[in-house]
């Protein structure tokens, strides 16, 4: 996930073993691509102190042992490693594919209608805009790694429920604003519930415990609910190359 160029960047202190680094272009592309690959980076310096670096869409999270180093020195290591952006091989490895199959609606999807009547259209054409759209996951978010993607092409974003539901089973395929997840674990959640997959997507036994990263592509496929058992105790996992699904 390399750059030739990195977007201008802001760094700010959080707390006393933290600072966020900001990517403030006006080129949402461009600032993600920088974002992960100074996380990127950062985890593979060697720099002594460093506990991690978390990215998300525009900026990451750099945490560090304040009894080893000082901000200002993370400080440093992080503006270092924007210039090594500069300078990185565009070689970067390619992203892994996953197919997703998805009953959309009824008890899997429960708030399917609720998305068309906000949006004015049809309950196909919700279906149609989720799956047409190639998704690549842009960071990993709570619960347990889901994956944050940017969302369908709806004519407008996707508000939140009011009330949100104390649970929400694992696999479920949900949207809101513009963006899309699955919920690799049941928990509570307030996005609209539109789909589910009978995939497994964690793996506790598993490091890491889903099998994608950002910069992976998903792309959602709609099967009937009767097929739904058909996938029981099957895991989602990268297609092999060049495999259709």
């Amino acid at each position: 996930m390399s750059v030739l160029t990195a977007s201008p960047t802001e760094i700010y202190e959080s707390g006393d073993s933290a600072v966020r680094v900001v990517a403030i272009s006006e080129a949402s592309e461009q600032n993600w691509l920088t974002v992960h690959g100074l996380a990127n980076w950062l985890e593979n310096c060697g720099a002594e102190g460093l506990h991690g670096a978390v990215p998300t869409y525009d900026s990451v999270l750099v945490e560090f042992d304040p009894l080893l180093v000082s901000a200002r020195q993370v400080r440093a290591f992080v503006k270092l490693g924007l210039l090594e952006l500069a300078h990185a091989d565009e070689s970067a490895k390619a992203p892994r594919e996953f197919d997703v199959p998805v009953v959309y609606g009824g008890g899997y999807g429960p708030d399917l209608e609720r998305v068309a009547e906000h949006q004015g259209i049809s309950v196909e054409e919700v279906i149609r805009l989720h799956i047409e759209k190639t998704y690549t996951v842009r960071c990993l978010g709570a619960p347990a790694g889901s994956p944050m993607m940017d969302g369908p092409a709806f004519p407008k974003p996707v508000p939140r429920l009011k009330d949100p539901r104390l649970s929400v089973p694992a696999g479920a395929v949900s949207v809101a604003g513009r963006q899309a997840v699955i919920a690799p674990a049941m928990a509570p959640g307030g996005w609209c519930v539109i789909g589910q997959t009978p995939l497994s997507v964690l793996n506790i036994h598993r490091e890491p415990l889903v099998p994608y990263e950002p910069g992976d592509i998903l792309r959602f496929r709609q099967i009937r609910p009767e097929e739904f058992s058909d996938y029981a105790g099957l895991e989602l996992e990268p297609l092999e190359p060049g495999v259709q699904p």
